[in-house]
């Protein structure tokens, strides 16, 4: 329900996020054991619109246990970095970096509160900064992120963000048939849900969430005014988990409405770039 920001909502939080990583680490969700085996972690349309990173350096915001940091070091970025703010799964990433071969210079991990980024991260910038999926639904100012965020690309460098479609955020919870929630409320959504995306039938403790939801146009704006280069905005008619019953797995893992359904975006893209002179 919407309701006024908690004072303890950072703290629970985490509290939420830290007894979710080993339900995680252990679900066929993430399914480590075909990770480890060479199992393609990140989504198509990310890889051909982020391009080759061979040589560069790359930045993970809100990286959760690593698997998507990992993969950009695979397709031969020179060094990765992922951040977040669970000391668990940060322990867990720092595993799997050890597990898939990758020494401190090709794959680190950093504890640390995103906002915190620019003090925490060993370099004072990167060639991307790469963040998503089901990131910015967790913090309440799309301005300080987007400002945190950006002072870290590096001239000629970008930012590149793929998220869940906040219109998703409004549609009612089974069906996804009906718009039955404002798509521009500024409040935070607080949640008492057990379980996780990843495993919804798992028994967990710490259940109490806080999150918002951030129109696109807030976004975009909060990327312009950092001082970035919009280079596309795209949507997506796709998601990563059954977030609606109504929604049919297909052949390549994501999830869509019924053909005979009006398709509506569920998750999009950002790409923004800092001039190489800037």
């Amino acid at each position: 329900m919407y309701a006024p920001t908690p004072a303890d909502w950072h703290e629970a939080n985490r509290a939420r996020w830290d007894e979710r990583v080993p339900i995680h680490a252990g679900s066929d969700f993430y399914d480590l054991d075909s990770f480890r085996a060479g199992k393609e972690a990140l989504r198509d349309f990310e890889l051909a619109e982020v391009g080759d990173v061979t040589g560069k350096s790359l930045l993970h915001l809100q990286c959760h246990i690593g698997v998507d940091t990992l993969s950009w070091a695979r397709h031969g970025a020179a060094h990765v970095v992922g951040l977040d703010f669970s000391e668990p799964a940060v322990e867990t990433a720092r595993g799997l970096a050890r597990e898939l071969g990758f020494t401190q210079d090709r794959a680190s991990f950093v504890a640390a509160d995103v906002h915190d980024a620019a003090q925490a991260v060993p370099d004072s910038s990167y060639d991307i900064v790469y963040t998503g999926v089901g990131a910015l639904n967790w913090l309440p100012d799309t301005r300080r992120w987007a400002e945190t965020a950006a002072s870290l690309v590096a001239p000629g460098g970008f930012l590149y963000l793929a998220e869940f479609h906040p219109l998703t955020d409004c549609l009612d919870d089974s069906t996804g048939a009906k718009v039955v929630h404002d798509y521009f409320s500024r409040d935070a959504w607080v949640d008492e849900t057990p379980g996780t995306y990843a495993d919804f039938d798992a028994p967990t403790v710490h259940n109490r969430s806080v999150e918002w939801q951030h129109p696109i146009g807030d976004v975009v704006s909060a990327l312009a005014a950092a001082g970035l280069r919009i280079e596309f905005l795209h949507e997506h008619d796709v998601s990563l988990f059954a977030r609606f019953s109504a929604l049919e797995r297909h052949g390549d893992g994501f999830y869509r409405f019924p053909a005979d359904r009006p398709r509506i975006p569920l998750m999009y893209s950002v790409k923004a770039s800092r001039p190489a002179g800037s």
